[in-house]
């Protein structure tokens, strides 16, 4: 895959003293790994989204769907990925938690009680925030810094002046991504933004860019290229025309991240941006080999700085590394160290583990040592097979993260520790914190959170027993020991420095990916998380806390789920990233692999981030899988057999499994009709079982296949949608054909700029869709001529995945920001031509039973007045405004009206029944009773309040001349 020029002794300096042949081989250098896998390409702007969100509320305000609201039910116990820990400076109690999708929200108790402030406009995704000293003025970077696979970019920075109350859009659309915002600690409308850029194209608004009236205009004060941006920017808090910026080279493709190159340096500001210096020459890693660098900076003492640095070079020391293997096994190390002479003295016994790790076909030790003792098989040739075999066994790894320091403002620098921090995750995490109480203290994330005490001489775990993959870390001020943490698994307070943590995890805010339902009573939800598992929840969840009562059933990344309808769902299938599946027995507890593997002589499979798994709709046994490949079972995933050859386009990977299967779908109207989408585009399609398959591609052959539906309606029809979203584009792409696949129509129809994730038909309506976008859900009842959002009581959010319950005839969808919500799909399907022509109709307002209203129970203590009774029902009208809802009796009596600003399309109404409000009433006569009225007399009658009599009813909506009328009755 990555053969070099293979073992030429170039000599490698491992000592001061000593020269060594280079053992490894050297990895791809970023300039190969650029020009094989990286090209040049521009996304879309920014103000194209811009614009299609302008589009997005435009329809929103006049869906008839506006009033059906959504149900939030949970998890709220696993937390999401926390990118910012932000309080201001002069109110330290306070807390502002960004999470990456999740919004941004404060505290003013560590986290007992939450005001949710930014709930998503034109972009959800945060890479940071900034707070002035009072709180009054926030800032949010919108678009995630850290470059992972299903991080958002964003639409600019956004900035408050009354708390979070209000946002408005101050520019740096085209900026993506934002790295760090810096306030002027002396000048708060002086404002530095370090802008990371596009992260799967290239475009010029990266680096620094510079504010001084409070973000009306933008200087671009550091630029760089179309590849560099900034990842991390500090300002010297006692000289703030002093600021330090790391750029970060970087580019990521879906086969393939480039996580380094030439443009990544430190550099440095002492004039507020006019000028810049790079810093480190000759001792931190220079050009090509720096990846993403994370500053901290010393508030008592600022000529104190750390840096974290992602090297991205060979680790030369690698051949030393403890293997963790004892005397007398052959490893990777000892081998590549072995000259022939060396390597002839081996025992059959020992090499054969060894060989047996190079695939097929298998080699056998014996005949390997007699060959190369007898001259036959030459041993640099031989070691040249392995290596073409299994590069990665024999080649260098990286260095990792380091941390370098100074003392002297960044003019000199010196790394803390003789050896490497080890895999960190320095793409993804790669930040690092200064104690303000002791500059000796830092605290870097990565996979874990490591801590030194010794200005980075030695450092030690943290944090045991927390989530992994650590954004953020935030020390109090005022107080030494108090300070918080993020991670993927959310935000944890500690009152004595880190020793322990507290998770508070009482926010829905997982990124959830797949979601699924069985048929219990109440059903269940299964939804894979990123990084967060396999979760499990009742439907009957209500949000807050109550959305506590899920339970995690499977690690890792959560990917694929297919539930099996037998005993309304004991058996569920559930997988983590790349194509490792498993399947449950929930009633048994048995549990057991579903992963197919590739045979002797076979190519390795190729499996997605989230690799479909699905079961057959004819007989739940049968259970289809993708790699590269589609796999059948006959046996609930016990064994495998391939029933197709390649088909994607098999193109060349980098470090991501790509020209992978993304979507599998069985018609159910026909037994062995399956069709296959692949994220490179590639969509294929079998009439007979596998034992042939078509090319069916769409109009748009090269675009990621998020989804494949084969209707439930007609035998013939198909839909496919398709992502932009690795081309940094948001063009809708959802196609039908009727014809299997032969030919394609679009049905994006109305639909704005928003990737479509998810499409699904409905249960009851041919021709009804369901799309889940970056933004929402969206139906259709006309096979995409007209799209309607869903948005009633829902933030703007990813949804990656949609599933009908249809017993019960709720849709739930796995919100890649918010957590699980889920919709009542009864009233969309009352909407037809007739009722959209219709003025004004009443929809449900159900009869009711008559309580022992105002004679309830209670305490003597209990002051309260009881709840009035509620009337609350549903109600249409093809036009909006005030409309009269009303109470009449067959006398034609009105007992009780509201007025409704109603919306064009569905509206509720509550009615109180309670006629006349009582009123509390104390101490009450203490007289003994002289006729037999004043002996059953109430002498609590003020309190009880009059409420509207048994009886038979009309209820009436009035608006302007249209009228509608239904009979209502109130039992006795």
């Amino acid at each position: 895959m990555r053969r070099l020029a293979l073992f030429a002794l170039v000599a490698a300096v491992c000592t001061a003293t000593a020269q060594t042949p280079e053992i490894f081989l050297r990895p791809m250098s970023k300039a190969e790994e650029a020009a094989k896998f990286h090209p040049v390409r521009q996304g879309m702007r920014a103000e194209q989204r811009l614009k299609a969100y302008e589009d997005r509320l435009r329809l929103e305000a006049t869906s008839p769907f506006g009033n059906l609201m959504w149900q939030q039910v949970g998890p709220t116990s696993q937390g999401g990925r926390v990118v910012d820990i932000e309080s201001p400076a002069g109110r330290p109690e306070q807390l502002f938690v960004a999470f990456a999708t999740g919004g941004f929200h404060h505290t003013r108790d560590d986290g007992i009680k939450w005001e949710s402030l930014y709930d998503p406009a034109s972009a959800y995704a945060i890479g940071d925030t900034a707070v002035s000293r009072d709180g009054q003025t926030l800032w949010i970077g919108t678009g995630e810094r850290n470059s992972q696979r299903t991080s958002y970019s964003g639409t600019g920075v956004f900035k408050s002046t009354d708390g979070g109350k209000s946002w408005k859009n101050m520019g740096l659309a085209e900026a993506h991504r934002i790295g760090r915002i810096q306030i002027h600690p002396r000048t708060e409308d002086t404002v530095y933004v370090g802008a990371l850029g596009s992260l799967y194209t290239q475009n010029p608004a990266r680096g620094v860019f510079k504010t001084t009236d409070g973000g009306k205009t933008w200087s671009h004060v550091l630029k760089i290229d179309e590849f560099t941006g900034v990842i991390d920017l500090r300002i010297d808090p006692k000289n703030p025309d002093t600021l330090y910026a790391a750029a970060w080279d970087r580019d990521r493709k879906a086969w393939n991240f480039r996580e380094s190159g030439p443009g990544s340096a430190l550099y440095k500001t002492t004039d507020g941006g006019k000028t810049w210096k790079v810093l480190g020459k000759g001792v931190l890693p220079q050009g090509a080999d720096m990846g993403r660098m994370g500053i901290t900076i010393s508030p008592t003492n600022p000529k104190r700085l750390y840096v974290l640095v992602d090297n991205q070079g060979a680790d030369l020391s690698m051949p030393w590394y403890d293997e963790g293997q004892p005397a007398g096994v052959l490893t990777a190390s000892r081998f590549r160290m072995m000259t022939r002479n060396v390597f002839v003295q081996l025992d059959a016994a020992t090499l054969q583990p060894f060989l047996n790790g190079f695939g097929s076909p298998r080699l056998d030790a014996a005949k390997v040592l007699e060959d190369v003792k007898s001259g036959a098989l030459d041993f640099e040739k031989f070691r040249a097979d392995l290596a073409d075999r299994n590069p990665g066994r024999f080649t260098y790894d990286i260095v990792n993260s380091q941390v370098f320091r100074s003392d002297d403002g960044g003019e000199t620098w010196t790394k803390t520790h003789p050896w490497t921090l080890g895999e960190m995750l320095g793409y993804y995490c790669g930040r690092l914190e200064i104690n303000p109480h002791n500059p000796d203290e830092i605290y870097v994330m990565g996979t874990y959170l490591i801590r030194s005490r010794d200005g980075g001489k030695t450092f030690e775990r943290t944090g045991r027993g927390t989530h992994v993959d650590y954004h953020s870390v935030w020390f109090d001020p005022n107080r030494p020991g108090r300070l918080a943490i993020g991670n993927d698994g959310g935000f944890y307070t500690s009152g004595d420095n880190g020793d322990t943590y507290r998770h508070i995890n009482n926010l829905a805010v997982g990124q959830f990916t797949t979601i699924a339902v069985d048929n219990k009573t109440p059903y269940n939800i299964y939804g894979g998380l990123q990084d967060n598992g396999t979760m499990k929840g009742p439907s009957s969840a209500g949000g807050g806390r109550g959305a506590a009562n899920w339970t995690s059933i499977g690690g890792g990344d959560g990917s694929a789920i297919a539930v099996d309808p037998r005993n309304d769902g004991d058996v569920v299938y559930i997988a983590s990233q790349f194509g490792s599946h498993s399947a449950i027995n929930q009633a048994t507890g048995q549990r057991w692999q579903t992963r197919a593997n590739a045979r002797q002589g076979e190519p390795p499979l190729r499996y997605n981030w989230i690799s479909p798994l699905i079961l057959s709709p004819h007989h739940p046994d049968i259970v289809y899988l993708g790699a590269q490949r589609v796999f059948r079972s006959l046996n609930q995933g016990r064994t495998w057999e391939a029933i197709s050859p390649d088909l994607t386009k098999n193109l060349p990977n980098g470090d991501v499994p790509f020209s992978t299967l993304k979507d599998l779908s069985e018609s159910p109207l026909k037994f062995g009709l399956l069709y296959a989408g692949a994220d490179d585009g590639s969509v294929k399609v079998t009439k007979n079982h596998g034992f042939t398959w078509e090319d069916i591609a769409t109009p748009a052959p090269d675009k990621w296949v998020s989804r494949v539906v084969a209707s439930r309606w007609d035998e013939g029809t198909v839909y496919v949608a398709q992502s932009g979203y690795r081309d940094d584009e948001w063009t809708p792409y959802l196609w039908k054909s009727t014809d299997y696949g032969r030919n394609w129509t679009s049905i994006v129809g109305n639909l704005p700029l928003e990737t479509i994730n998810v499409v699904r038909e409905d249960a009851k309506k041919k021709g009804m869709l369901y799309v889940g976008t970056d933004l929402g859900v969206w139906v259709t009842y006309n096979d995409g001529a007209l799209w309607e959002p869903l948005n009633g009581g829902i933030p703007r959010t990813p949804v990656h995945d949609i599933a009908i319950q249809e017993r019960e005839m709720e849709m739930v969808i796995a919100s890649h920001a918010r957590s699980v919500f889920k919709f009542d799909l009864k009233p969309l399907h009352l909407v037809d031509e007739a009722l959209r022509a219709t003025p004004i109709k009443f929809l449900s307002a159900s009869d009711m039973q008559r309580g022992r209203w105002g004679f309830e129970r209670r305490q003597p203590w209990d002051t309260s007045l009881p709840p009035s009774p509620q009337l609350n029902g549903q109600f249409w009208v093809a036009k909006g405004g005030p409309t009269a809802i009303r109470i009449k009796d067959s006398a034609g009596k009105v007992w009780v009206e509201r007025t409704v600003e109603a919306k064009p399309g569905f509206n509720t109404f509550s009615l109180e029944l309670e006629l006349k409000r009582g009123k509390w009433v104390g101490e009450v006569p203490t007289i003994l009773p002289r006729t037999v009225q004043e002996a059953l007399a109430d002498l609590y009658a003020e309190r009880r309040g009059e409420y509207l009599a048994a009886g038979e009813y009309t209820l009436e909506a009035v608006q302007g001349t249209q009228s509608a009328t239904q009979t209502w009755r109130l039992r006795g």
